[in-house]
């Protein structure tokens, strides 16, 4: 068996925190391997690619990245514009995976089904660290091999995972029977989705940013499409937390949002249904009815003919299964991060600097960063995901001093308050106990080179 010194750190996910990673190697010159799911770096954030974030260019640009990017002659177009997905892989993440530093290390369409150790279980303690990772990897054609690495950092994100309706975190009854008529995360309203809500009722379930973007898309919608009606459902009551800091936000662009909705509401273009928790659907007619349970009791909504799942995501733990991971009990990410970001008790996203330490595990050499090492917590923070990724590849690399000196400092969303963690909205916007709400660019802060801004992170 090749020794561990000779195999290439295994990276999952180029996404914009795993691509960084990749940058921060390449640039210390050690091995590495980035596999992708799809058929695209940056695939998540194209099936967003239509929502413009309230960041800036200038505060989307990982530093290794920009380095790599800037000796090959490339330019950062308009620094204070506001980027689409789709502008960010198409001018930024695309053009990164096609420098020769990293795209000979790139393979799209390359899904990692699980993950484990070479000719170990996860019982078996005797020589562990002396054994490489063990990867088995499906390619897009269906076929199946085994790849070895000396070390593996987990950056794929939660994208592909949504929260279900159900405020139990299990779906509803009625929820598969009627998928055909349920869109998870942000469809594109305006696009490619237009004929399934023109002209329709659309209900609209969740309390964060990815929500807020929906219902602003369906309300341009009816501006040329009658009868196109939106229906806003949250779990929680506290609507000032949901509507955000609104002026008091240090970016400009997020604030407008709740403030706008609000607007919204209080016009009466958007229904708003407040304190209710989906229990099950059922057909009316040619329409769909959710029920659920309210502080009055039960109770049924009005029809409705689309619905859309605005409740975020959660990690897909089933391919670390045979390793030893520490993990928080109810967040689902890493262990020494729970604390500090549970949504029942912050909204703010008030963690502390931390890099390879805090995102390492009891399984030598495997690392969680980006929004997965959140789980489901709602506050994660691009920046929090870059500096993880340079001090894991520093830690890597032996530079330990460089490893540990890590840095992180975030910008005020202008309200910092809890309701419940059915509906806590933190920096990213998004309702607990779910991710970064969709983690979408436009959901996430990230404060870079001293300016505030909010970046994508892994769905994103």
């Amino acid at each position: 068996m090749t020794s561990l010194e000779k195999l290439p750190v295994a990276i999952i996910g180029a996404g914009p925190i795993g691509l960084a990673a990749a940058a921060h190697l390449a640039e210390r010159g050690l091995a590495f391997k980035l596999y992708e799911a799809g058929a695209s770096v940056g695939a998540n954030i194209l099936s967003w690619g239509h929502v413009r974030v309230f960041t800036t260019w200038e505060q989307n640009v990982d530093t290794a990245s920009r380095r790599l990017l800037e000796r090959r002659g490339w330019k950062l177009k308009r620094p204070d514009a506001l980027p689409t997905g789709e502008e960010l892989v198409r001018d930024y993440l695309q053009p990164l995976a096609d420098l020769p530093e990293l795209s000979s290390h790139i393979e799209t369409g390359a899904r990692i089904v699980a993950i484990s150790r070479a000719g170990l279980d996860k019982v078996t303690s005797k020589g562990r660290e002396t054994k490489p990772f063990e990867l088995r990897v499906e390619t897009a054609k269906g076929e199946r091999r085994v790849d070895l690495a000396r070390a593996v950092i987990d950056a794929s994100g939660t994208w592909q995972n949504p929260n279900p309706l159900g405020a139990s975190g299990l779906k509803i009854q009625g929820e598969e029977a009627f998928v055909d008529r349920i869109a998870y995360g942000m469809p594109d309203v305006l696009g490619a989705g237009r004929a399934d809500y023109a002209g329709r009722r659309v209900a609209v379930v969740g309390g964060g940013y990815s929500a807020i973007n929906v219902l602003l898309d369906l309300i341009r919608l009816a501006e040329t499409e009658p009868g196109t009606k939106a229906v806003w459902v949250v779990r929680g009551t506290n609507m000032n937390r949901i509507y955000g800091g609104g002026s008091a936000d240090e970016l400009e662009a997020r604030g407008a949002l709740g403030t706008k909705l609000k607007q919204l509401v209080a016009q009466g273009q958007i229904e708003l249904v407040t304190g209710f928790s989906a229990t099950s659907l059922r057909e009316h007619a040619d329409s769909l009815q959710l029920i659920g349970n309210t502080s009055g009791g039960e109770r049924a909504l009005a029809p409705v003919d689309q619905i859309i799942v605005a409740t975020g995501q959660r990690p897909n733990l089933e391919i670390t299964r045979e390793l030893r991971l520490e993990l928080d009990p109810w967040l689902e990410g890493v262990k020494a991060l729970g604390p500090l970001i549970d949504p029942n008790l912050h909204s703010c996203g008030s963690v502390p600097p931390h890099g390879h330490r805090e995102t390492s595990h009891p399984e030598p050499g495997f690392y969680t960063i980006g929004v997965k090492s959140y789980g489901r917590a709602p506050t994660f923070l691009l920046l929090t995901g870059y500096e993880q990724a340079r001090s894991v590849a520093a830690a890597l690399a032996g530079d330990m001093k460089a490893a540990d000196d890590v840095h992180l400092v975030l910008p005020e969303t202008g309200i910092c308050s809890t309701d419940s963690a059915a509906d806590a909205v933190g920096c990213c916007g998004g309702p607990a106990p779910v991710e970064s709400n969709a983690c979408c660019v436009a959901d996430v802060v990230a404060k870079s080179a001293g300016k505030s801004g909010c970046g994508c992170g892994e769905a994103a």
